[in-house]
């Protein structure tokens, strides 16, 4: 009876690895959100990662969390972070950066568990102002795949996702503002400077005095 049980426990665990070894060896994960802002307020804030604590969903997970920031904003700019158990540790490199349109990361998670996964930010104009697309991919190595079979990383991941465009959105709107008031007070310093100087007002002319003798 014992022999039926443990080898009918090997039959589960061997169908099991079987399906696990079968998964995909990528997961895609995507989420897109309307901002009411152009792209050109929304892109700043992504290519620039001291830009990220602003919206980012996980820099507000650990207000005690320890970055570093090398280069930048754009192409080669690097973020290193140490945080607690619900950040962990990690380093983000934009490996490209278009203006106003992509943002490509290199996303090395370095603790709790090692990962080496690709994310774009996609931006276009919108009836809104903009749209964003923010996707990553995930390689999945076999102890991945054996946890994807208990959790729904698209699920758990896209949360985050969506939190984060909705953070995004807020922060774009700021800029947005600040874009324009920053641009009024060029147009005011160009227009100011390409006015004419006023003409010099003459000095009063004294009258003749009166009572003066007549020269014969």
């Amino acid at each position: 009876m014992l022999k039926k049980i443990l080898i009918g426990l090997a039959v589960i665990i061997a169908l099991f690895l079987i399906i696990v070894a079968t998964r995909p060896d990528n997961v895609h994960v995507e989420r897109s959100g309307n901002m009411t802002a152009p792209p050109e307020a929304v892109f700043p804030l992504i290519n620039d990662f001291h830009h990220w604590a602003e919206w980012s969903p996980w820099d507000k997970l650990d207000p005690a969390m320890k970055r570093d920031f090398e280069g930048g904003p754009g192409m080669g700019a690097k973020y290193h972070w140490v945080g607690n158990d619900k950040v962990g540790e990690g380093r983000m490199t934009i490996t490209e950066s278009h203006p106003s349109d992509k943002v490509a990361i290199k996303l090395d998670f370095i603790k709790p568990f090692e990962s080496n996964n690709t994310t774009t930010f996609a931006i276009t104009p919108a009836a809104s102002g903009s749209k964003v697309v923010w996707g990553m991919d995930m390689p999945q190595s076999f102890m991945a795949k054996m946890f994807g079979m208990f959790m729904n990383m698209d699920e758990m991941v896209g949360k985050d996702f969506e939190t984060g465009l909705a953070n995004l959105n807020t922060a774009s709107q700021s800029e947005a503002k600040k874009q324009a008031d920053e641009a009024a007070a060029k147009a005011a310093a160009a227009a100011a400077a390409a006015a004419p100087s006023p003409s010099p007002t003459p000095a009063p002319v004294a009258p003749p005095a009166k009572g003066g003798k007549k020269k014969k």
